[in-house]
């Protein structure tokens, strides 16, 4: 896969403008065949994440399970009730599986990590795919994107990790999200850490347009130390974030950002490439969900992104 841009020098300005500006777009990295695999692989996902979405059972109910209900039809009003009762079940059985323990705190104080929540809205024309790398090989080149990687670990350090990995896809006439900045930080009081503590990319499939539902920000605004007003307005300073396919743009998770709507008559994929420093927990546990022979595909680098040496160690027998 292309690496460009290559030189130190390139690297150190990309650098300075993710941390000064909270972002960077890099226009042209995949070449066109790789980039053609990678479409199709991920339509195929997408397809079969409509028809049979991932529902590994269900567990006994418990109390709590109303409040949580409430909660996740609150914050995705444009899910589905049976997307909504997949979730549902979906979280009876990691609780289950968990020694049948319930949170200490109501669901909307719990990390957002330790909750599943919706991938498939407004129908199923706006949905996302996780777990890429269980699924394909053919997204370790991603993550470990030369390029990427270096300019991550800029802002992140050296023993940063993948906090998820997961496909986008963004259909004709959704409405975009809300401004926001990415989990943990969006349950953080402010002012927020004077450092970012994650970092969001995209890797785009097909063009990303003002009107096919490019990804917004507003530059800077990491430095602000605030969360941005919930809504979908427009805000003072934004920018689309517009590239050919085949670019890739990185941003600070606390850059005020979100998906723009979709006025086009064709879906908008991406892949979407989220790290996080060391001692934060990740959005996904990946050891968990692959097996080691598949782990052994991936070169050492991907498997420590992955979560693999990542994590406390059992001290003693």
């Amino acid at each position: 896969m292309t690496t460009a841009p290559s030189t130190t020098k390139d690297l150190e300005g990309l650098a300075a403008q993710l941390a000064d500006d909270g972002y960077v777009v890099i226009e042209n990295v995949i070449p066109d065949d790789e980039l053609a695999e990678l479409k199709a692989t991920t339509d195929e996902l997408f397809a079969t994440n409509l028809e049979s979405p991932y529902d590994p059972g269900d567990g006994p109910s418990h109390p709590q399970d109303a409040e949580l209900e409430a909660y996740i039809t609150d914050m995705y009003p444009t899910v589905e009730q049976g997307e909504i009762d997949r979730v549902m079940r979906i979280n009876r059985y990691h609780r289950h599986h968990n020694a049948d323990t319930p949170w200490p705190v109501p669901p909307d104080d719990v990390p957002k990590n330790f909750v599943y929540l919706p991938d498939i809205f407004e129908g199923g024309t706006l949905q996302f795919v996780g777990n890429l790398p269980a699924k394909s090989p053919i997204y370790g080149p991603l993550i470990e994107h030369p390029t990427v990687l270096a300019l991550t670990r800029s802002i992140l350090g050296e023993d940063c990790v993948l906090s998820d990995t997961s496909a986008t896809s963004l259909g004709p006439g959704t409405k975009g999200g809300a401004w926001h900045v990415d989990a943990p930080l969006g349950q953080f009081p402010e002012p927020l850490p004077e450092f970012p503590i994650t970092t969001q990319n995209a890797w785009m499939l097909d063009d990303f347009t003002a009107e096919n539902g490019a990804t917004r920000i507003v530059p800077r605004s990491h430095k602000l130390r605030k969360k941005p007003p919930w809504g979908m307005g427009e805000l003072e300073g934004e920018i689309s974030l517009t590239a050919p396919a085949g670019s890739v743009a990185i941003w600070l998770s606390n850059t005020w950002h979100r998906a723009s709507p979709n006025s086009t008559e064709k879906p908008r994929p991406a892949i979407l490439c989220y790290y996080t420093r060391s001692w934060c927990k990740p959005y996904a546990n990946y050891p968990a969900g692959m097996s080691d022979e598949q782990a052994k595909g991936f070169s050492e680098t991907a498997r420590y992104l992955l979560g693999y040496s990542a994590g406390p160690v059992v001290r003693g027998s």
